[in-house]
């Protein structure tokens, strides 16, 4: 019961900061003696901080409560097809450091892609300067309790014990602490969902080499039955179309992934793709308008299915533009099935997102658990 009080209280702090024990005690129904011994607990942890007094009125002055921003944080990670990036955030769920790099592992073991995930996690935690209390790693692929079963464009990562694995080789640099892996998309998703990009029932897509989807249904993440929602990338849109790198063909990630953009557009990279897509470029523009169509087919049947209100483009995606939103947002008009408009959003994280996600999810665990 206390265990259970504590993390009440911390909540109540996370959720009205900066806030008085007398308000904690109004909002939780809690006695104000339980308050501040509660409260004690969270100082003496190191999760709240206390700020200057605040006079004014009768009685004793009020000291204000908030989280801690030099308290334990989140470490996130993120393996990317071609890179891997380390992020470490307070317990507001501010970022304090951050950092992504180029790995060639793609086509590599596992080992590879690790060592320099290990590389990368130790900078960006020595720039933060804070304890780290967990990790949360974002990987592209199909994960059930931790472990990757398949990830179509790392294709010797297949029933890798992801969370087990970054645990043993990051336990030099941040002890043991817990460790969760989650895919990558869902991580996003989570973090357009607290910053407030995406509201509380939204459908957000990851653009990359591949292309995934995080569901936020009623404020909570929808991942399925065994964690595995999302792979809006194999989604049949073209029956007839060119093999995916998954083994069947017409897959959505085929028309719209960011090799398959870049191919039809003629450029070598997401960055040379944002640029002629600023310049208004022709066959830029028709690989956009053609991609983003055939993702607005995808994601009609998702909304159809879902009714969700709100698409949020994410990833590569976000730094497209004008062009693809439309495209995606004129097919949703056509083949969405009742008037009301579903709004199509360019995310504000962009490529970001998934990192932020994976390290916003250990400090909302902590909030959690108090």
């Amino acid at each position: 019961m206390r265990r259970h009080n504590r993390a009440l209280v911390l909540q109540t702090v996370a959720g009205e900061q900066p806030v008085s024990r007398a308000r904690i005690a109004a909002r939780t129904g809690l006695t104000r003696g339980t308050v501040s011994s509660l409260v004690d607990d969270l100082l003496a942890a190191g999760l709240v901080a206390e700020l200057g007094v605040t006079r004014g009125g009768t009685g004793r002055p009020a000291s204000p409560l908030q989280l801690n921003r030099s308290g334990p944080a989140g470490l996130g990670l993120e393996i990317g097809v071609e890179t891997v990036g380390a992020c470490v955030v307070d317990l507001t769920g501010a970022v304090r450091a951050q950092a992504q790099i180029p790995s060639p592992h793609r086509t590599e073991a596992p080992a590879v892609g690790l060592g320099a995930l290990v590389s990368v996690a130790a900078r960006v935690v020595a720039g933060a300067g804070l304890p780290v209390a967990g990790v949360g790693v974002a990987v592209p692929g199909v994960l059930a309790d931790g472990v990757l079963e398949r990830a179509p464009n790392l294709p010797r990562w297949r029933d890798v014990d992801v969370a087990a694995r970054v645990g043993e080789v990051l336990a030099p640099e941040v002890g043991d602490v817990p460790v969760t892996a989650g895919n990558e998309a869902d991580l996003g998703a989570l973090a357009e969902h607290v910053t407030g990009s995406g509201g509380d029932d939204v459908l957000y897509v990851s653009g990359g080499i591949g292309v995934g989807a995080g569901i936020v249904l009623d404020g909570r993440a929808f991942r399925g039955a065994g964690g595995r929602a999302g792979e809006l990338g194999h989604v049949v849109v073209d029956a007839a179309g060119p093999e995916c790198s998954c083994g069947g063909s017409g897959c959505l990630e085929s028309a719209a992934g960011l090799e398959a953009l870049c191919r039809a557009a003629g450029v070598g990279d997401l960055d040379a793709l944002t640029a002629a897509a600023a310049r208004e470029e022709r066959p830029t523009v028709e690989a956009l308008t053609a991609g983003g169509r055939a993702l607005g087919i995808a994601l009609a049947g998702a909304v159809n299915l879902l009714d969700v209100p709100v698409v949020v483009l994410g990833g590569a995606y976000a730094r497209l533009g004008r062009v693809l939103q439309k495209a995606v947002a004129d097919e949703l008009a056509r083949r969405v099935l009742w008037r009301s408009p579903v709004e199509v959003r360019m995310s504000p994280l962009g490529p970001d997102a998934a990192l932020v996600g994976a390290a916003v999810s250990v400090v909302r665990e902590l909030v959690r658990a108090g």
